[in-house]
């Protein structure tokens, strides 16, 4: 089906524009990754999850799509 965009490219490209958020959350993680519990880096994953929600609106409006 020619034009259609995977979900998996979306996300991708979503998440490729988190670079920063992304970061921060790996490095939260890696800080003691021998010890990870839930929620240890919540605020890093919060902001990162934030980003990419709001990339993903923008990539998927309907302004964004080709004809």
């Amino acid at each position: 089906m020619p034009g259609r965009t995977r979900p998996i490219d979306k996300f991708a490209t979503a998440v490729g524009r988190c670079s920063k958020e992304g970061s921060s959350y790996g490095k939260c993680i890696m800080a003691d990754y021998n010890n990870v519990t839930k929620d240890k880096c919540i605020t890093e994953f919060l902001k990162l999850k934030d980003c990419y929600l709001v990339r993903l609106t923008i990539i998927t409006s309907p302004s964004q799509k080709k004809n």
